[in-house]
């Protein structure tokens, strides 16, 4: 009889405790900081009367702040550790978040949005390149592991924020200062899991590893489809609720959906496993972003009952954070492990870019054509397009650099 193998042994010491704790980072960087807003945003609106293309550029200030992130990340992330970007990020995070409940100022709250977004870019990336490290000689629970991340920690921060439309509903549009001060006290009591998760991940003292710059050109198509996410699925969740609430919905529906939606990504991992372990090419992001484009566009295009919006989100949830996750996943199998920090602060930095010009280009659609379902519906096309494009990207050749 052959002797067994044992499985490949993780990298650190409880390592299901540490992705826990990096996922608790994703949790607050882009369930409570970025997500969230969709549900703030109409109360925001109506108090502080803002246009759709005012309440778009909020979160548009978010995104440019993460463009600023991932480029410094990316000229950083040789030279600093991803736990120490993972730390510092998650913890401006936090603090910026809770800085948005402590003002009305227009130019205020852009430049805490702008900061909120910059600190959780850093987090965002850094975290990603953590986790692949996890289990690093085992395939199947490598692909687990970022998956995890992505999945489980960006299902948890849609939960707690699923609460706030029954505040609204309760306390009036006025109370969304407490909505944002609120999500800033949580974001801060999961702020210890995430520094000690970090810790057990710090490398040695030394110079950080130098890998090759990524290989732009043979990498095309996966850059190019990740753009279109960026455009198209920031679209969704910010304008899915004054769409919804246009057409009457009440709170208990949009508190349900957001629930649904965060429900589905926290059980995406176990669904996209399989595909991230199988396929070295662009075809787990094409299929995570077919399946995105259907939920997106279903409110566009049906007269939605209830029953149809659930389907909708449960559709968008089970596949949005299973983007990053496949690109995270493409650089893992395709560049040396030196270059994954370097590949992962790229694609976040196209994806930055494509979310910038999301918000306020559908708003203004909305506020040209007096209906914000008419830019959920752009969003939703550009999704489709980016399928096509990562459907393209074939496995590159054993990676030695451009």
């Amino acid at each position: 009889m052959a002797p067994m193998t044992a499985p490949a042994a993780p990298v650190v010491a409880r390592p299901w405790a540490v992705l826990l704790g990096l996922t608790l980072g994703v949790a607050v960087t882009n369930g409570f900081a970025r997500f969230a807003y969709g549900l703030i945003l109409p109360a925001m609106r109506a108090d502080l009367g803002w246009t759709y293309a005012e309440a778009g550029w909020i979160n548009t200030a978010n995104a440019l702040g993460y463009v600023i992130g991932a480029a410094g990340t990316l000229a950083l992330v040789r030279r600093v550790s991803a736990a120490r970007l993972f730390a510092w990020g998650a913890g401006g995070t936090a603090v910026f978040l809770l800085a948005t409940g402590f003002s009305s100022d227009f130019v205020l709250l852009t430049l805490w949005r702008v900061l909120t977004g910059i600190c959780g870019a850093a987090a965002f990336i850094a975290g990603g390149a953590l986790s692949a490290l996890l289990w690093r000689d085992d395939p199947r629970r490598n692909a687990l592991s970022i998956a995890v991340y992505f999945g489980v920690g960006g299902g948890l921060g849609m939960l707690p924020p699923a609460a706030l439309p029954w505040l609204f509903a309760l306390e009036g549009a006025g109370a969304w200062p407490y909505a944002w001060i609120g999500l800033g006290a949580l974001s801060l009591a999961f702020l210890p899991a995430c520094l000690w998760a970090a810790a057990r991940l710090r490398p040695p003292p030394g110079r950080p590893a130098r890998g090759a710059p990524p290989p732009l050109r043979r990498m095309g198509w996966e850059i190019a489809g990740y753009a279109c996410f960026g455009l198209g699925y920031i679209v969704y969740i910010t304008f899915l609720v004054a769409s919804m609430q246009a057409r009457g919905a009440g709170p208990g529906l949009v508190s349900l959906l957001w629930a649904v939606i965060g429900i589905g990504i926290a059980a995406s991992p176990w669904l996209w496993r399989p595909v991230f372990a199988r396929f070295s090419s662009g075809a787990p992001l094409a299929l995570v972003m077919a399946v995105l484009a259907v939920g997106a566009l279903m409110p566009a295009l049906l007269p939605l009952g209830p029953a149809g919006a659930l389907l909708s989100g449960a559709l968008f949830g089970l596949s949005v954070f299973m983007a990053p996750g496949a690109v995270t996943s493409f650089s893992r199998r395709n560049l040396p492990e030196a270059g994954w920090g370097a590949a992962v602060s790229l694609f976040t930095l196209v994806f930055a870019l494509g979310q910038t010009a999301g918000p306020v280009a559908a708003g203004l659609i909305g506020d040209l054509t007096g209906d914000v379902g008419d830019g959920l519906l752009a969003g939703g096309l550009v999704l489709a397009l980016g399928a096509i494009a990562a459907a393209m990207q074939r496995p590159l050749a054993p990676a030695r650099g451009a």
